[in-house]
């Protein structure tokens, strides 16, 4: 659907930060803010985050045209 915009650091920071944000559901203070954590999780699945449209930011590699 969309051309990814995140290279591998990206994905695995924002991976990481969603998993530990998704932990506070279940562990810790079980606040329902962690369920904010599915938003980094799901760019990070995808490759893709909708936030760097506008700026025209990508941090993946030029790919050779």
């Amino acid at each position: 659907m969309f051309k990814q915009n995140m290279g591998t650091v990206d994905r695995a920071v924002r991976a990481i930060a969603g998993l530990i944000l998704l932990s506070l559901v279940f562990v810790g203070p079980q606040t329902a803010w962690g369920w904010i954590g599915l938003i980094p999780l799901a760019t990070a699945v995808a490759g893709f985050c909708p936030a760097y449209l506008p700026f025209g930011l990508k941090t993946c590699k030029r790919s050779r045209a």
